[in-house]
C-alpha cells in the first residue's frame, strides 16, 4: 500500500476513530472527576486544561502531569490508566492537558512539530504555563512537579522534559520517543517505524540544546511493550541512552530485576537514588500497560491503548515519583474533631467507618491479529497524528 493511499486513508481515518472510541468517552466523562479550567494564563498551543485536586493532599504538595495518547481525551485517559484514583488515594493534585482536534485531527499532541516542541513556544509553552497555575492555585511545591504520557503523550512528555528540566522532579514516558529526533514528517516516520540508532552523546546534546539548564537533570522511567507495532521498541532503548548521558551514567544497569514477571533495569547515583529506570513488557502491544498494583487494587480500565498487562504501570509510575508512601489516616488524624452533643448518657462512639468493595469484570484481552505492512503505516500514523 502506498504512502500516498495511506495518507488518503488518514485523512478519513478520525470521523471511523470517533465511532471506536465514542461510548468509551462517554464513560469516561461520567466517572471521571477531572474539572476544565479556563484562564489560566498564556495558551499558544490552544490546548485544554483539565484538572482534579483531591480534598486531602500530602505535604509537601505534589503535582502530577499527564499526557494522553491519540484518540483519547483528558477524562478517557483517566478512567483508563487510573490516575484521578491513584491522586485521590495518595493526595496530589493532577493536571491532564487535552489535545483540540482543531490542533491534530486525531487529538494527538504534536510532538514532533518545532513550533510545538521549544521553550516558550506552542503546547510546551501552554503546558508550563498551566502547571504555573496549578503551583500558584493550590500551593503545591514547585520542587514535587512530574509529568507522565502515553504515545504522542509520552513523545510530548520527553518534549517537556528536555525543554523544561529545571521544572520537574521525574518523568516517566510510556511508547514514546526520545527528544529530539523529529522535526518533520519523514523524520518522525523514520523514528517510529525504524528507531535509528545514535551515539548517546548525539542525544544529549539535543537535551541540552533545548535549554540553558545544566543539572541537576529529571529523573526518568521508561516503559514500552515489546511487541509494539505502532512505535519500534528501540525507542526506549534510545531515551534511556539519552538521559544516561545526560546523568552522566554508564551504559550498562546497575541491577536487572523482574516486577510482576517483567524485567527492569536501573541505574542510580553515589547516595542510591534511583535517577533512569526502563521496563520491557514482554509480548504488549501498542498501549498503557493495567494490572494489579502492589497494593492489590486495580486502577485503571482497559480500553483502547489501555492493555491488560498483569502490572499497574500508573502504581509504579506513582511509586518511582515517591508519591505513594502517604497514609490517608495519618493525614486524617490531624483534622479538626466535631464537638460531641451535651448529654447525661455517654458517649457510646465517636465514628463508624465503613468499606465498600470495588467489584470490576476482569477484563478480557484482545488476541494477537496479524497485520500487513500498509495496515501497520496506517494505525502508526493514526496514532502519532503526524497529519493536521
Amino acid at each position: 500500500m502506498s504512502l500516498t493511499r495511506n495518507v488518503d486513508l488518514l485523512r478519513r481515518l478520525p470521523k471511523l476513530d470517533g465511532l471506536r472510541f465514542a461510548d468509551f468517552r462517554r464513560s469516561a466523562d461520567a466517572a471521571s472527576p477531572l474539572q476544565e479550567v479556563t484562564g489560566f494564563g498564556d495558551n499558544p498551543g490552544n490546548l485544554r486544561l483539565f484538572a482534579f485536586v483531591p480534598p486531602q493532599l500530602q505535604k509537601p504538595r505534589a503535582l502530577v502531569v499527564v499526557l494522553h495518547g491519540c484518540g483519547q481525551t483528558a477524562a478517557s485517559y483517566d478512567l483508563g490508566a487510573g490516575w484521578s484514583t491513584l491522586a485521590e488515594h495518595y493526595g496530589f493534585a493532577l493536571l491532564m492537558p487535552e489535545q483540540q482536534r482543531i490542533n491534530n485531527s486525531n487529538t494527538c499532541f504534536n510532538w514532533f512539530n518545532p513550533e510545538d516542541t521549544a521553550r516558550d513556544s506552542g503546547e510546551a509553552s501552554s503546558i508550563r504555563e498551566m502547571i504555573a497555575h496549578m503551583i500558584e492555585t493550590h500551593r503545591v511545591d514547585p520542587r514535587r512537579i512530574f509529568i507522565t504520557g502515553l504515545s504522542a503523550g509520552g513523545g510530548m512528555t520527553s518534549v517537556m522534559l528536555a525543554t523544561y528540566p529545571e521544572v520537574f522532579a521525574a518523568g516517566a514516558v510510556i511508547a514514546g520517543l526520545p527528544y529530539g529526533i523529529a522535526t518533520n514528517l519523514r523524520e518522525a516516520l523514520d523514528g517510529m517505524f525504524h528507531s535509528p540508532v545514535r551515539p548517546a552523546r548525539e542525544l544529549g546534546d539535543l537535551v541540552r540544546r533545548a535549554s540553558d539548564h545544566r543539572g541537576p537533570w529529571p529523573r526518568i522511567s521508561v516503559w514500552h511493550g515489546s511487541a509494539d507495532r505502532t512505535v519500534n521498541p528501540g525507542n526506549a532503548n534510545e531515551i534511556v541512552k539519552q538521559w544516561l548521558d545526560l546523568h552522566d551514567l554508564p551504559d550498562a544497569p546497575m541491577a536487572e530485576t523482574d516486577i510482576d514477571g517483567y524485567p527492569r533495569q536501573a541505574w542510580w547515583n553515589k547516595d542510591g537514588e534511583t535517577l533512569v529506570e526502563s521496563y520491557a513488557i514482554t509480548d504488549m502491544a501498542h498501549g498503557t500497560p493495567l494490572g494489579l498494583a502492589d497494593n492489590d487494587q486495580r486502577y485503571g480500565v482497559e480500553g483502547a491503548f489501555l492493555i491488560e498487562a498483569g502490572i499497574s504501570s500508573s502504581y509504579h509510575i506513582a511509586k518511582f515519583f515517591g508519591l505513594t508512601g502517604w497514609i490517608p489516616d495519618a493525614a486524617k488524624k490531624a483534622e479538626p474533631k466535631p464537638t460531641p452533643a451535651r448529654s447525661p448518657a455517654p458517649h457510646l462512639a465517636r465514628s463508624i467507618r465503613t468499606a465498600v468493595a470495588e467489584e470490576a469484570a476482569e477484563p478480557k484481552r484482545e488476541e494477537a491479529r496479524g497485520f500487513d505492512l500498509g495496515q501497520i503505516i496506517t494505525r502508526a500514523l493514526t496514532a502519532a497524528g503526524l497529519m493536521k
